[in-house]
């Protein structure tokens, strides 16, 4: 009895073994052919060109708006160089081993995000399609990003722009408000609703989709190719800002501020910290969004995805730590000029890269060419973000039944047309705050999927074999003593503010369970250690084998943070972000103040929306079966096509009929002799 949601088991089979594809060993399935050919219906699957263009298609994901003006703040606000500490521990700890788990999978499964999860289980289809739905929402208002920087270039050849000569970092930055996103006719002061559409915009995102259909339609191999451009380009203008940064009166200022200052008091006078450093981390690698998952199935079965992983992490990390040597040596440049404290530069988020830094470029000879220069490079920057972003949705489509044989220029136009259609809101004069609000309650929808993922792996893989060895009662113990107790404390720690009774729930519920869990184990033959092993490390260290005999290296300590560490972390990030309050009231429902109509309403319906689909998938399993049109056949180490399964059963059951007579036939022969 198989739980199988493609095979036509009736429901009663279907309820009874619910969780019964876990107990079997994961196989190269979705996409592929019984071969290891990594074709797709017949067809080859794409690839990327080689193993540079793969590197440089995933950094360029991973790289974007928020390594040149959210790291290098963050290190200035909390201690300098002081917030490495957090930031690389979060990079080895958190960022590395679920880039490798995403990557693993996609290679191993040779599929998209919905095709890898359900692969280690149907039911878990739903966290493959919600974090691509999060994906293409991310894109929308991440082109209309793109159409700004573009507004914000052509807007540089005009006489009138915003970084002429003799204007300051906070005028600038103004006039980027409100002539290139249009703030300045925004409704009234309480609601902020959105009066008109800026027609610029408008025609500059659909520019950005234009392009991204250029990059994608004609294959991964294309699309390779131009991440040359869009990510070897952006390297090396990094190095030139950096060169020029660096050799201008007041850049050790700058520089000290950055990174010279090594404040260790914020490690434990501001918390907060930790979780920033988590947070940079966990986004800033592009994780949970399905684009790693489909670019790993993009590549050899056999690619060494831990040194890809490592590499792909390192290089994003880098990037942002030497932005912040070009960003903070000019801003120190500008303190030097007008006479200021360095406090007294705005130097975060749209005010550094649209006001102090261009204002900073533009007075170097040459002037106003830096400042488009540096518009080139955001540019760059975000658009392979971007078309990364459609890509996983693209890998998604391509693996089900409706898509697999539609042409990919024709899915791109179709996408590109929708999602620059719904990015339309952003193009309003109020189109940075629907931005900011969408982005917000996404950002829970991205941990929550994380927390999925890890929990998948390291929890609901091989769940069934486990309590077939040592019974219900104490899998599902263990499993309260670990969440539970963390739920328990997160809700002590940020509801009630009392640590010291978070760690004592800790303390006291842990044990208790792990300790009902080991009395329950009613095998008398089975000894303290086994029943410690069963608990903590069968079914990850079977998930790790089954991994290493495809993808190479799977060290045990990813595989022990996956299961025992990262899902934990993710869990109190999100209680954390959940429990926030803004005077007095709680965050959500309540971000930065907007009014409940529109930006909290459509925040909220656009987070629930994806969730329900999450939900959906765990709870009706066939319903997701069209989204996937490749199943593998537990029994043998090969890819069954599931439709052709279900509307062929009869010549199945005639092959299996020929079979049983040989048999026979041969066993007659044989009593004969």
């Amino acid at each position: 009895q198989v739980f199988n949601t493609n095979t036509g088991y009736d429901g009663r089979t279907r309820n009874h073994c619910w969780l019964r594809t876990a107990h079997f060993p994961l196989k190269h399935s979705t996409t592929m052919s019984s071969t290891e050919d990594g074709k797709n219906g017949g067809e080859e699957r794409e690839r990327f060109s080689g193993r540079i263009a793969f590197y440089l298609a995933a950094v360029g994901s991973a790289v974007g708006f928020g390594n040149v003006w959210r790291f290098p703040q963050l290190a200035a606000d909390f201690g300098g160089g002081a917030f490495l500490i957090p930031y690389i521990m979060s990079l080895f700890m958190l960022g590395i081993p679920i880039l490798f788990l995403e990557l693993a999978l996609g290679q191993y499964f040779q599929s998209g995000a919905v095709g890898s999860f359900g692969g280690i289980h149907a039911r878990l289809r739903g966290v493959g399609l919600g974090s691509v739905m999060c994906s293409f929402v991310l894109v929308g208002y991440y082109t209309m990003l793109i159409a700004w920087v573009v507004h914000a270039f052509f807007d540089s050849f005009s006489s009138s722009n915003s970084w002429k000569d003799g204007v300051d970092g906070t005028t600038a930055a103004g006039n980027f408000y409100n002539d290139i996103i249009g703030m300045s006719t925004v409704g009234d002061s309480y609601c902020l609703r959105p009066t008109r559409v800026i027609g610029a915009n408008v025609g500059y995102a659909f520019l950005a989709w234009c392009l991204i259909f250029l990059c994608l339609a004609w294959g991964m191999k294309v699309t390779g190719y131009i991440t040359y451009g869009t990510m070897g380009l952006p390297i090396i203008l990094l190095f030139l800002f950096l060169g020029r940064a660096v050799t201008l009166p007041g850049a050790e200022d700058g520089i000290q501020k950055y990174i010279g200052e090594w404040d260790m008091s914020v490690l434990s006078n501001q918390p907060e910290v930790w979780s920033k450093a988590a947070s940079q981390i966990f986004f800033s690698l592009s994780l949970t969004t399905g684009v790693m998952t489909a670019y790993g199935s993009h590549v050899d079965r056999n690619e060494p995805t831990l040194l890809n992983s490592v590499v792909i992490a390192c290089s994003n990390c880098m990037f942002s730590f030497i932005a912040g040597f070009a960003v903070f040596g000019a801003i120190g440049h500008l303190a030097h000029i007008e006479d200021k404290d360095f406090s007294e530069i705005n130097y975060a988020s749209f005010g550094l890269v649209f006001g102090t830094w261009p204002v900073v470029l533009n007075t170097l000879p040459g002037g106003i060419h830096w400042v488009r220069l540096l518009f080139v490079n955001l540019f760059l920057l975000g658009i392979d973000s971007a078309f990364s972003l459609v890509e996983a949705l693209l890998s998604v489509l391509h693996d089900t039944i409706y898509f697999r044989n539609t042409s990919k220029k024709f899915l791109v136009g179709g996408l590109s047309i929708l999602a620059w259609l719904l990015s339309l809101m952003y193009a309003t004069d109020a189109g940075l705050f629907f931005l900011d609000v969408i982005d917000f309650y996404i950002n829970f929808l991205f941990l929550l999927i994380g927390l999925f993922e890890t929990f998948a792996v390291g929890w609901v893989h091989g769940i069934e074999k486990n309590i077939d060895t040592i019974g219900p009662l104490p899998v599902f113990l263990f499993m309260l003593g670990n969440f539970g107790s963390v739920v328990v404390a997160s809700g002590l720690w940020f509801g009630l503010k009392n640590v010291w009774s978070g760690f004592v729930a800790l303390i006291l519920i842990y044990p208790a369970c792990l300790g009902g869990a080991i009395y329950s184990i009613s095998d008398p033959e089975m000894s303290i250690k086994t029943k410690f092993h069963e608990l903590y490390l069968a079914n990850i260290l079977d998930f790790r084998t089954q991994m290493q005999s495809v993808v190479g290296a799977c060290p045990l300590v990813l595989c022990l943070l996956i299961k025992h560490f990262i899902p934990h972390v993710l869990l109190i990030l999100f209680i954390n972000l959940a429990s926030s309050e803004t005077d007095g009231k709680p965050l959500f429902g309540n971000y930065e103040g907007y009014c409940a109509w529109p930006y909290q309403t459509l925040g909220i319906l656009t987070m629930v929306c994806i969730l329900l689909l999450m939900l959906v998938g765990a709870a009706r399993p066939t319903l997701y079966d069209p989204l996937h049109h490749v199943d593998f056949n537990p029994d043998e180490d090969k890819v069954v096509d599931s439709q052709l399964t279900k509307h062929n059963g009869d010549e199945v059951d005639e092959e299996k009929s020929d079979e049983n007579h040989e048999k026979d036939d041969e066993s007659f022969e044989n009593e004969n002799n």
